[in-house]
């Protein structure tokens, strides 16, 4: 029952929220409002560093929710409930375009404009990024070297490790696929899953077989039409990603000794997912 900011209840009818509350606001234990606003700790006076630190904390608040989806749906996937899988997969599509828009407010930076505060960067870099790499992880892009930034941060560094031993989502896929009783071949169900994943000829073939044949397999085909947004907003990231640094700073070494714009290129050319892209060939 609402009471008004003296305790007593309110007038019948009327419409005034409740004001009046022991300690903090429910609003505020549930989202933890003042903690967020309080995690920017500029480095510098340049103006422009705050939409920068926020809209790379914001990016870390979109990892961490796709990360969840994805872990949903290799769960879901596991347990052979595919239309769980697929609901999974379908909410992250949209947080990924939320994602891709946080670029918005840090695209169009000048390199004067990013000079002003980039020294406060120190060696920062977004590869540093753990809870990308568990995205990256989850994507089949396994690399065990990328644990190493990370020695210093126990409780990361495990969960990382965790990570990298797991199966990742187009893992579950493929197993999925073999359980339907699709000719998956077994070095590739049976690979070192701490390895990248590498495209498989054979693989491609059974994407092949379930596109010609729409009808017979409507549910597989429908997930992969789903992974296939999820690649494309992945490639759309990269490329966002690629685009917004060759604007602020060219073709300079990136922050924290990355080759800057070389790498991001190198990251954008690789397909997620492979053999649903080139599958389409042969269809």
């Amino acid at each position: 029952m609402s009471t008004s900011p003296t305790g007593a209840a309110p007038e019948t009818g009327s419409d005034m929220p409740n004001l009046d509350f022991a300690g903090t606001t429910p609003y505020e234990d549930y989202v933890q409002a003042d903690v967020l606003t309080h995690l920017q700790h500029l480095r510098s006076d340049d103006p422009g560093e705050m939409v920068f630190l926020v809209t790379t904390q914001v990016m870390e608040l979109w990892f961490t929710v796709v990360v969840h989806e994805w872990e949903t749906a290799s769960r879901a996937l596991r347990e052979d409930r595919v239309p769980d899988a697929m609901a999974a997969l379908r909410r992250s599509a949209h947080e990924l375009e939320a994602l891709n828009a946080s670029w918005n407010p840090i695209a169009r930076l000048t390199p004067a404009q990013f000079n002003a505060y980039r020294s406060a960067l120190g060696e920062g870099s977004g590869f540093q990024s753990a809870m990308y790499r568990r995205m990256e992880f989850l994507l089949g892009d396994k690399s065990a070297s990328m644990l190493v930034p990370h020695r210093g941060a126990p409780r990361v560094h495990a969960e990382l490790e965790k990570a990298l031993a797991e199966p990742s989502l187009y893992d579950e896929v493929l197993r999925l696929l073999a359980r339907r009783g699709l000719p998956v071949p077994a070095e590739v169900l049976e690979r070192d899953l701490t390895q990248r994943y590498e495209p498989s000829p054979q693989v491609e073939d059974v994407w092949v077989g379930l596109y010609a044949a729409p009808e017979e397999h409507d549910e597989l085909v429908q997930l992969g039409e789903a992974l296939t947004d999820v690649a494309e907003l992945v490639w759309r990231w990269r490329n966002d990603h690629l685009v917004a640094t060759r604007r602020a700073m060219g073709s300079k070494t990136g922050t924290g000794g990355s080759a800057g714009v070389a790498w991001l290129e190198k990251r954008a050319r690789k397909n997620v997912f492979p053999e649903l892209w080139t599958a389409r060939s042969h269809v």
